[in-house]
């Protein structure tokens, strides 16, 4: 991305946060800005942070679209005229790629802030993942939905 595009968009977004689209603060945020993409312009060039920020992005999407789809889904079980029958609680055991111990918190946060699910323990040797599910119809859809969502996202941030 060309710098002062980039510093413009910065600039932009200063303003927007400050409330204040005067010409000096437009001016103090274009050169907090240029500050810092002097500083970063190291990182900026190789493309590696970029990548990192599009998949974090790119993971906070996923988060917030789960989280819309299972609030539905939890709502839908409460409203349900025989609770009793709708919720049909179990604790599943998650086979973890992710090793490391900021991937496995983030991904357990993850669940366990998504309605429905909560992360319950880590095996001893950090292989597994117990969850917690309000109400479950397939383990394997569960764990194939982890797998592929949350875990894989985490996975290429990581790497």
């Amino acid at each position: 991305m060309n710098p002062l595009l980039l510093i413009i968009i910065l600039a932009l977004v200063w303003a927007a946060i400050t409330g204040g689209f005067s010409g000096l603060n437009l001016l103090f945020g274009g050169l907090i800005a240029g500050l810092a993409v002097m500083v970063l312009r190291g990182s900026l060039r190789q493309g590696g942070e970029w990548r990192r920020l599009r998949l974090i992005v790119a993971l906070a999407g996923l988060f917030i679209y789960e989280l819309m789809a299972s609030a539905i889904r939890v709502a839908w079980v409460v409203v349900q005229p025989d609770i009793k029958a709708a919720i049909r609680p179990a604790v599943i055991a998650v086979p973890l790629k992710v090793k490391s111990d900021a991937e496995i918190a983030l991904l357990a946060n993850l669940i366990t802030l998504t309605p429905g699910t909560l992360s319950v323990d880590v095996s001893p040797d950090r292989s597994t993942l117990y969850v917690h599910a309000l109400s479950l119809t397939s383990a394997e859809a569960l764990i194939a939905d982890i797998a592929t969502g949350f875990e894989a996202r985490i996975a290429e941030i990581y790497k």
